[in-house]
């Protein structure tokens, strides 16, 4: 039986919920990592470092009092975030980031930004304190192929911003293919993204495999084979400019298998596992650790965590639905097997 021990990992992308689904599935991710980057767009929103305070709150409420996971927050950034706000972030102590949501790109940012001009303000006073500008990249063009609306973004969007604001820190989230695994190594200084699991396990085939299967649908959506390699080169490389970023993202059943289902695929009960799966088959299991537990601390400008967890490689198979609130959630790998489970974790 392998083992792999690495310290603890962070999740630098996760979306939590609120309410009866916050404590539905904020244990997963608190077992499993130590700290990760949790997103603003509820309804209503987390637009000010007050609100931002409550959810983290309500964070730690659903958690058992020893879990030691700590949830870094971040504000979602609309065109009215004025400068004070974000000074208000930064010194709170408990912000870490702010979310470029394009309006309409995806779920719940219907608040998000329609015109990036307007928040050069809030963007600027960012650069200044040092908060990092985390963005959904993709345009909400309809007239753009939703498989090339991540190139569009970066190449329209996102280039021109990074060279306006030349000290901004911006986190890609979750990309999706080569050419944004190219923009992030060929970017300055400063530019970092986060890589999910699906994208490293699946291309846009997996959406019909023997009809069509909203569970695996997200967004960004799933791209091609080259783009999916493209993602586990540049994840399993060894470039510290990409690091572990879930975007793991439950709905209730009912709403994903539906005529509109919603976006998101729910990955937390095996996140961990299902990144050591990517790494073994790449042969590179050593360097789960960089990925995984030192890159995006780095890039935050946080300590890697000196405990530890242990994987083995013990196949377990996922259940077919978890309890959310009143309803089902249905996660990924369903009834299926995944190759590694969590072992133990160590104290400092």
């Amino acid at each position: 039986m392998r083992r792999i021990t690495i310290p603890r990992p962070d999740d630098w992308h996760v979306h939590l919920r609120d309410g009866a689904a916050l404590a539905a599935v904020a244990p997963f991710t608190a077992r499993r990592f130590g700290r990760a980057i949790v997103m603003p767009n509820l309804r209503p929103p987390i637009t000010t470092t007050e609100a931002a305070r409550a959810y983290r709150h309500r964070i730690l409420a659903a958690l058992p009092p020893a879990s030691g996971f700590e949830p870094l927050m971040t504000l979602y950034l609309t065109e009215s975030t004025t400068p004070e706000e974000i000074a208000r972030a930064k010194a709170s102590g408990i912000v870490h980031g702010v979310k470029l949501y394009p309006a309409g790109a995806t779920t719940h940012s219907d608040a998000g930004v329609a015109d990036v001009d307007r928040t050069f303000a809030a963007l600027e006073r960012m650069a200044e304190v040092g908060l990092p500008l985390l963005v959904h990249g993709e345009t909400p063009d309809p007239a753009v192929d939703p498989f090339d609306r991540e190139a569009r973004f970066l190449d329209d969007v996102l280039a021109p911003l990074a060279a306006r604001f030349a000290s901004l820190r911006i986190v890609v989230e979750h990309i999706t293919t080569r050419h944004a695994v190219d923009f992030v190594r060929s970017a300055r200084a400063g530019v970092a993204a986060t890589i999910t699991p699906q994208h490293l396990l699946h291309n846009r085939g997996a959406l019909f495999a023997g009809g069509l299967r909203p569970h695996y649908y997200c967004l960004p959506v799933l791209k091609r084979e080259a783009d999916r390699c493209a993602l586990v080169e540049a994840a399993t490389g060894g470039e510290s400019r990409f690091f572990l970023g879930t975007d793991s993202a439950p709905h209730e059943r009912a709403t994903k298998e539906s005529a509109c289902g919603c976006a998101g695929m729910f990955t937390a009960h095996a996140a961990i596992e299902l990144y050591a799966e990517v790494f073994e088959a790449a042969g590179r299991l050593d360097r789960l650790a960089g990925f995984a537990s030192r890159f995006g601390a780095e890039f935050y400008g946080l300590e890697p965590h000196r405990e530890t967890l242990t994987l083995v490689e013990a196949p377990w198979t996922v259940p077919d639905r978890y309890a959310f609130g009143d309803g089902q959630l249905v996660p990924y790998r369903a009834g299926e097997t995944v190759r590694w489970r969590i072992e133990a974790e160590s104290g400092a």
